[in-house]
């Protein structure tokens, strides 16, 4: 079944019903409204802006552009890229283009012209709807990408060289346009976070999405009566996809835009929000907050929230020990998933065992999951070895790149690139990224279980390590810290605490920075090690 069809339900059963409402509580980002004709606006006092949208808008809205884009001569097959910061727009665009049999093609946000104009030619999109947000990106390209045959945009003030959206879709049939759809037809391009390098694509059939709708209902139970905030940016395939569970179970949610720790406690007191996903840096920026006394949580009305779950990265279970301790009624919920796997869910934790914090989890709903060594062999249990998925959301291929594909996808199975153990009841412990994996002396080293240990450092925010070349043991491990805010930390202070580890763990260097992360929260160490490889090389001649 087409995920096109959940929609139809949706408006059918419960049209004015509400489905979705965009918060922005940043008063500087009042220009940034569009389509403001919605019967439900409500502007408070301060200058935030609510919108509403319910399930029968939200349909009429995807049947406009479907009938438009059908108009100028769309068809099943051609690929329509979505380029919009999120908004109450994206996901009647996404769902109009999907009615049409056409390939979504999403692009990120935060994307420099020649990144769109990459993407752009490798998914061979046709057309492209974009926001106020990217005029001046895409003015810079527009004439460089032929392919690319109609420009819409959505939004005021429209650019000379693009095609006015709100007014062209107003103008189309909200009926639902007859094309077929099959599970197997291509529906959607998504990039890959690009942590190891150029984003590739990747496609996806219409049986993929269906199936995170089940699996995520299957996990996180959700019924009629929850409202999920949503925040993660929706180019991604893990809020979506999350996202999909309210779908399948008709329940409302809530677009935040913004992730300042005050506004996500008032989104959920004022909205009664029952679920959350989170990236791991803003759980540390609400637990920091609440420690420095800038929040108090006897300030907003949390009883009703149910479920908090985190994904897209690993997860440090002092981080979530210390959630528990704040927030000892809340369900939890560790998601693993990549974007070759439609998203969340290929494993997860599981409410239920908590007990096994430091674990990624179980095979998720109809996925199966096995370890593998560099041949491809089962490994021993608890060895280390490549995480490897099997399930109805695994990819049909990295579009336009045979030999990519071939690589990652073996007889059925997806091989993650992640490095993992499984323990004696079948969970499972992501180790590390295996392009992330220092060795050191001979001795594999995984970054990650440095970086769980350092975080426990009380003066320490963020941590990413990575390898840089040493002259005797070819590579060591160095530490990147961002310290608190407030605090001060010098190296000799972190290589003492780090003497618990085994030596050949131990960072050799520590450096004091920012730790940068992209939109799903992914340490960009690629960046890191452009940044400190080269130069480094000089300064860690001696081992320590």
């Amino acid at each position: 079944m087409p995920i096109t069809e959940l929609l139809s339900r949706n408006a059918q059963l419960y049209g004015k019903e509400l489905c979705l409402k965009e918060i922005n509580l940043d008063l500087q980002e009042r220009h940034n409204v569009t389509w403001r004709e919605y019967e439900l606006i409500e502007n408070s006092p301060l200058g935030e802006y609510r919108r509403e949208m319910t399930w029968g808008i939200f349909e009429e809205k995807a049947n406009r552009l479907a009938n438009l884009l059908l108009k100028r001569g769309i068809k099943k097959g051609d690929k329509v890229a979505i380029l919009l910061m999120n908004c109450l727009e994206w996901l009647p665009i996404y769902f109009g283009i999907l009615k049409t049999g056409a390939v979504v093609v999403p692009l990120n946000f935060r994307y420099t012209a020649e990144e769109i104009k990459y993407c752009l030619d490798l998914s061979e999109a046709v057309v492209l709807i974009f926001g106020p947000e990217f005029i001046g990106r895409v003015e810079t390209i527009y004439d460089q990408i032929p392919r690319v045959k109609t420009l819409f945009f959505a939004g005021e003030d429209r650019p000379s060289f693009a095609e006015n959206y709100d007014r062209l879709t107003a103008n189309c049939s909200s009926e639902a346009p007859e094309i077929v759809l099959k599970d197997d037809d291509d529906a959607v391009v998504y990039f890959s976070s690009g942590t190891t390098g150029f984003p590739k694509a990747i496609l996806h059939n219409h049986r993929s999405l269906i199936s995170a709708c089940y699996t995520e209902l299957e996990h996180h139970k959700q019924t009629r009566e929850d409202n999920f905030l949503l925040i993660p940016p929706l180019y991604h395939t893990g809020a979506k996809m999350h996202w999909f569970g309210s779908l399948l179970s008709g329940s409302k949610a809530v677009i935040l835009r913004g992730v300042k720790p005050d506004w996500i406690l008032k989104t959920v007191s004022e909205e009664k929000i029952t679920i959350v996903w989170l990236l791991v840096p803003w759980v540390q920026d609400i637990l920091d907050s609440i420690d420095r006394g800038e929040i108090r949580l006897e300030d907003y009305e949390i009883s009703q929230w149910r479920l908090m779950h985190i994904g897209a990265q690993p997860v440090p279970p002092s981080l979530i020990r210390r959630w528990k301790k704040l927030f000892p009624n809340h369900l939890y919920d560790t998601n693993y998933g990549l974007s070759e796997s439609i998203g969340p869910g290929c494993v997860h934790l599981g409410v239920e065992n908590i007990h096994k914090v430091a674990a990624i989890g179980i095979p998720g709903h109809n996925w199966e999951v096995k370890i593998t060594d560099e041949n491809g062999c089962d490994v021993v249990q608890g060895q280390v070895g490549e995480l490897v998925v099997k399930g109805p959301g695994v990819m049909k291929c990295y579009y336009n790149d045979p030999e990519a594909t071939a690589a990652a996808l073996q007889n059925g199975w997806l091989f993650t690139g992640d490095m993992a153990r499984m323990d004696e009841e079948g969970f499972i412990y992501l180790v590390d990224r295996k392009k992330d994996v220092i060795i050191s002396g001979g001795e594999n080293i995984y970054p990650v279980q440095i970086e769980d240990f350092l975080r426990t450092h009380q003066a320490i925010k963020d941590v990413g390590v990575i390898g840089l070349p040493h002259q005797r043991l070819g590579e060591i491990a160095v530490a990147i810290i961002e310290l608190k805010s407030g605090c001060q930390c010098s190296e000799e202070e972190i290589l003492s605490f780090c003497v618990p580890l085994p030596r050949y763990k131990r960072p050799r260097k520590v450096i004091f920075d920012q730790v940068p992360r992209n939109p799903t929260g992914k340490i960009e160490k690629p960046r890191l090690r452009d940044k400190y490889g080269a130069s480094s090389i000089v300064a860690i001649q001696t081992e320590r």
